[in-house]
C-alpha cells in the first residue's frame, strides 16, 4: 500500500503538484523575445507555475492534512491484514480446518474493506485535487494574460502540454518563474515555511 494516497491521486490526475518542490532558474530581468515576423513569443510550464505558487503549495499541504486521518486508518487496516496473514502462515499447519477457514474469511473481509477504503480515497482525492487545480489555474491564467500583455507577448506556448510543438526554447524565453512571482505578489499568500529536517534515527551502540 502506498504511503500517501493523496499523492497517488495527484499523479493519477496528471497534475504536477509534486513539481512544487523543484527550483526554477531565475529569469532574465526582461525576458528576451523570439521574433517570428512581428510576433513576440514566450513559453511557460503552466501546470508547474500553478503548483509552485505559494497558494498552490499551501492548498496542497491543506489537502494532505485533510486526508491524513483517512490514510492513517487505511494504513492501520493494512498493517492488521499483514499481521493476520503472518500469524496464519505461522500457525496454519496446527489449526483445525474450521479455524483456518474462519481466519481466511476474516482476512478476505478486511482486504475487501481496504479496497473500498482505498477506492474512496482515490475518488475523493481526485475530485478535491481537480477542483483545487481548476480554481487556482483560472486565477493564474488571468495573471499570465496580464503579464503577457504588459510585456508585449503575442504568443505564449505551454511547454508542459504534449501536443504543443515546443522542441527547444531558450531559457530567456521561459516566463514560468516570472508569472509565479507576479501571482504571488497579487495573491498576497506568503511563502510556505521551509520543511523541518527529519529527526536523526537512533545511533547504533559502538562495538567494543
Amino acid at each position: 500500500m502506498k504511503s500517501s494516497l493523496v499523492i497517488a491521486c495527484v499523479l493519477a490526475s496528471g497534475i504536477v503538484l509534486s513539481a512544487a518542490a523543484q527550483t526554477l532558474p531565475a529569469p532574465a530581468a526582461a525576458p528576451a523575445a523570439a521574433s517570428a515576423g512581428t510576433a513576440k513569443i514566450a513559453v511557460i510550464s503552466f501546470q508547474v507555475a500553478v503548483a509552485q505558487t505559494n497558494e498552490g503549495q499551501r492548498n496542497y499541504a491543506d489537502l494532505e492534512k485533510k486526508y491524513a486521518p483517512r490514510e492513517q486508518k487505511a494504513k492501520s487496516l493494512n498493517d492488521e491484514i499483514e499481521s493476520m496473514t503472518k500469524q496464519l502462515q505461522a500457525q496454519g499447519a496446527n489449526l483445525a480446518d474450521a479455524e483456518r477457514a474462519s481466519r481466511l474469511k476474516a482476512i478476505d473481509d478486511r482486504k475487501k474493506e481496504l479496497d473500498r477504503m482505498a477506492e474512496d480515497l482515490r475518488t475523493d482525492g481526485n475530485q478535491d485535487v481537480q477542483q483545487m487545480y481548476n480554481t487556482l489555474a483560472a486565477k493564474v491564467f488571468d495573471v499570465l494574460s496580464s503579464y503577457a500583455n504588459q510585456q508585449g507577448y503575442t504568443l505564449v506556448l505551454d511547454m508542459g502540454q504534449q501536443q504543443t510543438p515546443v522542441l527547444y526554447a531558450a531559457q530567456s524565453m521561459d516566463i514560468t518563474k516570472a508569472v509565479i512571482e507576479a501571482y504571488n505578489a497579487k495573491s498576497g499568500v506568503p511563502a510556505p515555511p521551509p520543511a523541518l529536517p527529519s529527526a536523526p534515527g537512533p545511533q547504533a551502540a559502538p562495538k567494543h
